[in-house]
Formats: structure tokens, sequence, C-alpha cells
């Protein structure tokens, strides 16, 4: 199994979410989830928004198209993003072309 898949144009990411770090990154994996590190704190879902700001940006899609799917106060989060336009090269993700 894969940390991500793919459901027609939208890829689907298995993330564990890592809050209050130094900084906001990709950080390998943890067991079969995407780790993602980021500086916002678990707190009135302040890293749950900047977890889809930060994939919108790594992505190139808008906000608007990265959504959490599950795992709202949970560290461990399913997001879709809807016809991402860029893949980062560090992830691994093959194109579903």
């Amino acid at each position: 199994m894969s940390f991500y898949r793919w459901d027609g144009e939208d890829l689907l990411l298995d993330c564990h979410l890592q809050p209050k770090a130094s900084r906001d990154e990709f950080a390998g994996l943890h067991g079969e989830r995407l780790k993602i590190r980021l500086t916002a704190p678990p707190v009135e879902g302040k890293a749950n928004a900047h977890l889809l700001k930060f994939l919108a940006e790594a992505f190139g899609v808008a906000k608007s198209q990265v959504r959490l799917e599950s795992g709202e106060l949970n560290r461990q989060k399913r997001v879709r993003i809807q016809a991402p336009k860029h893949l980062p090269v560090e992830l691994g993700i093959a194109s579903p072309r």
C-alpha cells in the first residue's frame, strides 16, 4: 500500500501531521502515511487550515481544490487534491496518465 492513490484526476493523500514544527515540510513516511511537519499549532483548526494551504502551494492548485476528507480532529488525515498541476519530485508520486 502507498500513502497516495488516484481517484480519476483527483489525488488522495494519507497523511500524518506533526503540528508546531520548526518549519513546514514533507518529512518522509510515517508507517504507510506521508509525514508532514507544519508550524501551525493544533488549536481551533489552525493546523488543518495551514495543511490545506501548504498542500495547495505544493501541488500548484487553489486552496478551494484541497479538501480534508477525514481526520479533522486527528493527526491521521486523508486529503483530496483536485487535479493537481504539479507533483513534488521529492514525494515520488506517479502521474495517473
